[in-house]
């Protein structure tokens, strides 16, 4: 047994720390903090070898002298294995084996399975079981949703549990190497643990390689987003300086010469490791190779040529790997065996972990093993390994057993092994793994001859899958590519049946990517494939999509058609889900202006899709019903029927579906709109903390931030813009974004870029959408206000030849908003109050009061959109002043600026302030008595105002920082009774204040 061949070795005594008092003094304050309550988490970042295992070795110690329980998880370079939760499943290894905590894992059902190694039921599809039956051997229609939610939170549950009773410290090292699915669950449990400020003592220190993270590596978004969430620190271990690492080499060997320090401490260049294994090697004097594998290779050929070959088999096997394993590959006495890992062991170059398995001491040494390794010794080990893997199935996983066997070139059991580990990660919710796995069986596919015998079903059907598990991850594009191959595949001769599933779930996932042409041209393929008698599921399901394809591009009549075919077929058939969902394409592609009417049809729907155990079309039910609330101008039912559908999708495990995200989108933006301002901020930051999944929800905050005058808007519009949000494929995204952007740009004084955005996104929105685009109306209202404020600036200063300009463009420009404006259908209350903005914007342009447009408009917005009617009643102000209607100005202006207060909107509460001090009113509670007397500070802060510097650049130039620099400009607005900085410029140079 190991216990009694490993319990005479000495165990490796940890080198002493030396140089990293202050990092650890950082750490352990994150611990403390968490005994008192309060949680936290630090990335610690540094190259390979600098001492990151070692400092958390000392951290765990002395937390664990603290009474604070330590759980410790490893990352695993296991290439392209994609073990999901690998470093989770590490880190609750203790808790399986430690029966007191079994009543604790006990209330976690969820998570017996994956800990274990013994999963339960598997995770349910949302998919329609109909179809399924009715294509024997093919796989079910995919779900939308990834089904992690429950997992997630039962990870975050029990290590509440663990913590109520002792405070934690949870330790992952090399997250540079972690799985996808690890990934986002870090990113969930960190925002959950600290964003919402959870009363829960634990600590999380996450270690990763920084030389590791090349400019695509998947952790380096991850990273970012985390450092941004509050209580997160990143601590870089930076090389030790020459002396510590003199100090260290001495403390390694107290007999170690002046010239032999030396020479380690300038090979090793402040890295930790090297210069210990310089030390242990024996070489320092002796002339080496720069690499750091020969050094650890040095160490390696210290041992016998039996303990060599046990490093071997270790090495391929992974850093971690049983005795058993070892000994069955090897091919070595049972004694010879022992003896060899004693020797190892010995000299330090594997360690027994609590668990009894060996590990080598450091990752780099693995590494330098296998890589000395001989292909053809290679591929031997990894058959070996694999057919142990496979005598013992508890030895290992399926998705270990296909990295194996592919390593060692038995491609038809990699196959196997393969869609093994796919099904596997499937019921575990990893989707991305279980994408990961049917890859490699398609890279496999065509170099094994019986590869559908061993799928159990034709490569068609095996690429339909994998784009499902793109699809579960938001990989919306590799399904459609997915997709066109299988198309490919089965040509035009192909089976009818197959070929219209295939185009019409093309159909569908085109959809969700905003290419509605395309998406109608695969859903009428599918029609033209399949009779519509005898009825079938696929025909079904084909005139169901190509109904909702048609009603997206205004092609009422087909899509009627294809709707009432789907709905008899659905009730012949006894398809609910089917039926279901037509009826959700029929009430909103209609038009019908009864509400009644389509409540009844949308509660049937409900029901249906309900008692079919379609978890998407039910979700897809709850969102049409919420979102057509909301476009009637209901936003209160829109509210409360979109936080019933989450509610219910919540129960159903797919609170993070499409659907869900979408019906969280909805409640952001309700909220916003009635004023509920934090309860709108804390919806969007809820499913910011699932990865890859709605990221316009994110973006929806920037309305508040942006209303807000949040410097924090700028962070995030910095992300939705990057690469990891993919903003430009996602419409709702890239609204909430070019919104803001032309906020911001209004703010600063720029109208130049808020009507330049306006014009890029109304084009973009023709690309998608065709003429049918109303949101352009919003964007050009808004752009138009920018033109104002620079209109009426240019025409205060006098300048003519400006203010004509301004006022040819915003004419163009409100045009595009108009053309927006003229769709087929009846608008809805909101639109209604933008195509009324616009129009009295564009007056406000040529310098006309247009008081009763603004009246019009307060009236239109007062349906529900707080901030909106706030806006534009501070405009009816603006307005009744021009006419010298002072009172009515004056009772507007107090109005507008109690709401402004309310929702904390402190550009617009400025610019009431300002105006009131400019027309002398009276503001509760407010002086308005207007001074043009300015500081000092205040003055050189105009004077860069006035060059067109940003608040960052003023911050910078004056050294101040950025959140100072934008009060005193907030002051000079106010001393000037200016509503924006190119107004305040030109003020102040009427008044001859510039100098």
């Amino acid at each position: 047994m190991v216990s009694a061949t490993i319990g005479a070795v000495p165990r490796w005594e940890s080198p002493p720390l030396i140089g990293r008092a202050a990092e650890l003094a950082r750490l352990m304050a994150h611990v403390d903090q968490a005994v008192e309550g309060r949680p936290s988490a630090v990335l610690v970042a540094g190259d390979a070898g600098v001492g990151k295992t070692r400092l958390l070795d000392e951290l765990s110690r002395r937390a664990t002298a603290r009474g604070v329980r330590v759980l410790t998880g490893h990352c695993v370079d296991l290439g392209d294995v994609g073990l999901p939760y690998l470093p989770f499943v590490d880190l609750l290894r203790p808790v399986v084996a430690d029966p007191e905590l079994t009543p604790v894992l006990a209330r976690h059902p969820v998570l017996v399975g994956p800990l274990t190694g013994r999963p339960g039921a598997a995770v349910p599809d949302s998919a329609a079981a109909d179809l399924g039956r009715s294509l024997p051997g093919s796989a079910l229609r995919p779900p939308d949703d990834d089904g992690r939610l429950q997992l997630f939170e039962s990870v975050a549950a029990l290590l509440g549990d663990l913590a109520a009773g002792q405070p934690l410290l949870v330790v992952l090292e090399d997250l540079h190497w972690a799985d996808r699915s690890s990934r986002d669950l870090l990113r969930y449990l960190l925002a959950r643990l600290v964003d919402r400020q959870v009363d829960e003592p634990v600590t999380v220190v996450a270690t990763y390689r920084a030389d590791d993270l090349h400019r695509r590596h998947p952790l380096r978004p991850l990273l970012a987003e985390l450092v941004r969430l509050p209580g997160v620190e990143r601590l870089q271990l930076d090389p030790l300086p020459d002396a510590e690492v003199a100090e260290l080499v001495r403390r390694l060997d107290a007999d170690a010469g002046g010239a032999s320090v030396e020479d380690v401490v300038a090979r090793a260049e402040g890295n930790a490791f090297y210069a210990e294994e310089l030390v242990a090697a024996g070489r320092a004097g002796e002339v080496l190779p720069g690499g750091l594998s020969d050094v650890l290779l040095a160490r390696v050929e210290q041992v016998g040529l039996a303990a060599q070959q046990v490093l071997r088999v270790a090495a391929v096997a992974g850093r971690q790997v049983r005795h058993e394993l070892v000994a069955a590959v090897s091919s070595k006495s049972p004694e010879e065996t022992e003896q060899a890992l004693a020797e190892a062991v010995h000299h330090h170059l594997l360690v027994v972990s609590d668990d009894g398995r060996y590990r080598f001491r450091h990752a780099l040494l693995r590494e330098a093993v296998l890589a000395d390794l001989l292909p053809g010794e290679r591929v031997r080990l990894h058959a070996a390994v694999a057919a142990h893997l496979a005598a013992w199935p508890e030895a290992g996983t399926a998705a270990e057993r296909a990295h194996h066997l592919r390593e060692s070139n038995d491609l038809p059991g990699a196959l196997s092994a393969s869609l093994e580990a796919a099904d596997a990660a499937r019921r575990v919710g990893a989707p991305a793994e279980q994408l990961q796995h049917l890859e490699a069986v398609l890279a496999l596919w065509a170099a094994v001859p019986d590869a559908a015998d061993r799928a159990g079903r034709p490569s068609w059907a095996v690429l339909l899958d994998t784009a499902a598990a793109a699809r579960a991850v938001g990989d919306l594009h590799r399904a459609v590519a997915l997709l066109r191959s299988a198309q490919e595949l089965l040509g035009a001769d192909g089976d009818p049946q197959a070929r219209a599933r295939v185009h019409y779930t093309a159909a569908q996932v085109l959809g969700r990517i905003e290419e509605a042409a395309e998406a109608h041209r695969e859903s009428s393929a599918a029609m033209r494939l399949v009779p519509a008698q005898p009825p079938s599921v696929v025909r079904t399901w084909a005139a169901a999509t190509h109904a909702r394809t048609s009603y997206s591009l205004g092609l009422v009549a087909e899509a009627d058609a294809a709707a009432e075919e789907a709905l008899a077929a659905a009730d012949a058939l006894g398809l609910d889900s089917a039926w279901a969902d037509t009826a959700v394409s029929l009430a909103r592609g209609s038009g019908t202006g009864d509400r009644a009417a389509v409540r009844v049809r949308f509660a049937e729907a409900r029901a249906r899709a309900q008692r079919s155990g379609d978890a998407d079309v039910e979700m897809r039910v709850w969102f049409s019903q919420a979102v057509t609330a909301h476009d009637a101008g209901e936003v209160a039912e829109a509210l409360e029927l979109a936080t019933a559908g989450l509610a219910r999708a919540r129960a159903l495990g797919v609170e993070w579906s499409f659907y869900g995200a979408e019906l969280r989108h909805l409640e952001v933006l309700c909220r916003y709109v009635l004023g509920d301002w934090d309860g709108s901020l804390a919806a969007a930051d809820a499913l910011a903390r699932v990865p890859d999944m709605a990221a316009h929800v994110r973006a929806d905050g920037l309305l508040v931030l942006v209303g807000r005058g949040d410097p924090r808007a700028g962070e995030v519009l910095d992300w939705a813009r990057g690469p990891a949000a993919r903003w430009d494929n996602h419409v709702l995204l890239m609204l909430a974004t070019v919104a803001a952007e032309i906020e911001l740009a209004g703010q600063a004084g720029d109208a130049a870029t808020a009507g330049e955005r306006a014009r890029w996104a109304d084009g973009r929105l023709r690309e998608l959408w065709g003429d049918e685009r109303l949101a352009s109306v919003r964007l050009v209202a808004t752009a138009l206000g920018a033109y104002a404020d620079a209109a009426t600036t240019a025409r205060r200063a006098g300048d003519g030849e400006a203010e004509a300009r301004w006022v040819a463009e915003a004419a163009e420009l409100a045009e595009i908003g108009r053309s927006a404006a003229e769709v087929q259908y009846p608008t809805g209350i909101e639109a209604r109050a933008w195509e009324t903005r616009l129009s009295a914007e564009l007056a406000r342009v040529r310098g006309e009061a247009a008081v009763e447009l603004w009246r019009q408009a307060v009236e239109e917005f007062g349906y529900g959109h707080v901030y909106e009617e706030a806006r534009s009643r501070f405009r009816l102000a603006e307005a009744m002043l021009a006419v010298d209607d002072r009172p009515g100005a004056a009772a507007e202006s107090a109005a507008a600026h109690d709401v402004a207060g309310q929702l904390g909107a402190v550009p617009l509460r400025t610019a009431i302030e300002a105006l009131a001090r400019r027309g002398r009113l009276e503001l509760p509670g407010v002086r308005t008595v207007a001074t043009t007397v300015f500081t000092p500070r205040e003055t050189e802060v105009l004077s860069l105002v006035a060059q067109g510097r940003t608040n960052r650049q003023i911050g910078a130039e004056l050294f101040i920082s950025e959140k100072t620099a934008s009060v005193h400009v907030s002051n000079i607005l106010a001393k000037l009774g200016a509503s924006g900085r190119t107004e305040a410029v030109a003020l102040a140079a009427a008044r001859g204040l510039l100098g």
